[in-house]
């Protein structure tokens, strides 16, 4: 048994914990069954945003006639794409490693984690026990129980990573952010793509205005069946054929992007007192202590908000009341997120029928050609402002066009401060440029 002061489940933003610990000279013990860094830097965010830019950079250029320019894409090295990802990310996580072999008071184990007990784990052949610990191990793809599942080949976003020949065809069951985003770069790189939806919106969890924009966009450049329930997939003639409630669809691939499940069962934490949801994800409270008193949680397993920005602040205030009993929270009615679908989507707050079930609203919507810049642009697109009626205080604010997450942040920085909509005209906005779009929304609120 070795005996430790903080053990951290999970090596993604669980470093900022272990880094924090070992910060207060803490003997830390670090725990990672896959590759150091965790989902975003090798499976997630990361790798895939280094695909989505060279097809956002494809789209432009096809974009280019309606402005009068004649422009055309002539081939595309997939290998190429592929490989500068790799490279890429393996030069981070090699980064990483040599950084974890530098302090003398942490102990890495590349092992699978298995709670024994409370306060008690498994990694490998090792059992390590303390009274603090931190899970941060993540989630991994969910696949649906589709008849046939289990007899067909399919993708995941971790591993077509590893591709090494693009797809002809491809078949994307889930129109989610990860659906969206892929059937922008595979679709851009030349494959025949099709969405398969179950919901009958694409990013159902967006304002409905927004999804059906993206819809009407995406089916511009390949098929997108929404309403559309995947009931048996097989293998026939090498292509895989997925049937739903009205057609068969073909293709030589087939990409699972129906959501994610926490890793929670695989690290057996019904042996200890943790409580977990109907779904696996462990329950925390407002300071992510979870129900055994020492043992907090943070991240996607715990489902509450899943992505890396909110993980690494959770990280951040949990170190604070860890290390300084600070009991920091995050105000999860204001977190951001963005798609890098094309067009790209942008969102903070609360949505507009959210917002309706507490409080009177004025709404206000602008499109991009609401703007010079963006009529410049001919862009395709708009921004919507959701405000308190009494407060005057903004509590959503969605965008669906050309550098939405961009756009966004000015009104992330002033919900942030908890400030009035009209306190961002104290900043002067350059004439013209699309910044203004922000202003031409909030500039068009109604009761």
């Amino acid at each position: 048994m070795r005996n430790y002061d903080l053990i951290v489940i999970g090596s993604g933003s669980g470093m900022n914990v272990v880094n924090q610990g070992l910060a207060h000279g803490l003997k830390v013990a670090l725990i990672e069954k896959d590759l150091l860094g965790g989902t975003c830097l090798n499976v997630g965010c990361i790798p895939s945003k280094m695909l989505i830019y060279p097809a956002d950079v494809i789209a432009q250029i096809k974009d280019s006639a309606k402005l009068g320019v004649k422009a055309e894409v002539k081939s595309v090295d997939f290998n190429k794409i592929m490989n500068n990802m790799r490279q890429s990310i393996k030069k981070s996580r090699e980064h990483m490693e040599d950084g974890i072999n530098q302090p003398e008071n942490l102990d890495y184990y590349h092992e699978k984690a298995e709670f024994k007990s409370d306060y008690t784990i498994k990694a490998g052949s090792e059992e390590l026990r303390s009274n603090k610990i931190v899970i941060a191990a993540g989630a991994r793809p969910f696949i649906p129980p589709i008849k046939g599942v289990e007899k067909v080949k399919y993708l995941t976003n971790e591993s077509l990573l590893e591709l090494k020949k693009k797809p002809k065809s491809l078949i994307i069951i889930g129109g989610g952010y990860i659906g969206c985003e892929y059937a922008h770069f595979f679709s851009s790189i030349g494959t025949k793509v099709t969405v398969i939806q179950r919901n009958k919106y694409l990013v159902p969890n967006e304002e409905p205005g927004v999804s059906e924009l993206l819809a009407k966009m995406m089916k511009r450049r390949m098929e997108v069946h929404t309403n559309t329930k995947a009931t048996e997939l097989k293998e026939e003639s090498g292509l895989i054929k997925a049937v739903t409630d009205g057609k068969i669809f073909r293709a030589e691939q087939l990409l699972m992007a129906v959501g994610r499940r926490p890793n929670s069962d695989l690290l057996k934490v019904e042996k200890t007192g943790v409580e977990v949801d109907d779904k696996g994800f462990i329950k925390v409270n407002d300071y992510y202590e979870t129900s055994r008193e020492g043992i907090y949680a943070l991240g996607d397993i715990t489902g509450r908000a899943m992505f890396k920005h909110v993980a690494n602040l959770e990280a951040s205030y949990i170190s604070g009341n860890l290390f300084h009993d600070k009991k920091q929270s995050i105000d999860y009615s204001k977190i951001p997120h963005a798609v890098f679908s094309h067009p790209q989507i942008a969102g903070v707050g609360l949505t507009e029928a959210e917002a309706r079930e507490n409080h009177q609203l004025l709404v206000g919507k602008a499109g991009y050609d609401s703007v010079a810049k963006g009529e410049a642009m001919m862009a395709q697109g708009f921004a919507k402002a959701i405000v308190d009626k009494d407060t005057n205080k903004i509590l959503g604010f969605h965008i669906i066009g050309k550098y939405a997450p961009i756009l966004i942040q000015e009104v992330i920085n002033l919900m942030a401060q908890d400030l009035e909509y009209h306190e961002i005209d104290k900043g002067m906005h350059i004439h013209p440029a699309l910044p203004e779009l922000i202003i031409s929304a909030l500039s068009s609120l109604e009761g």
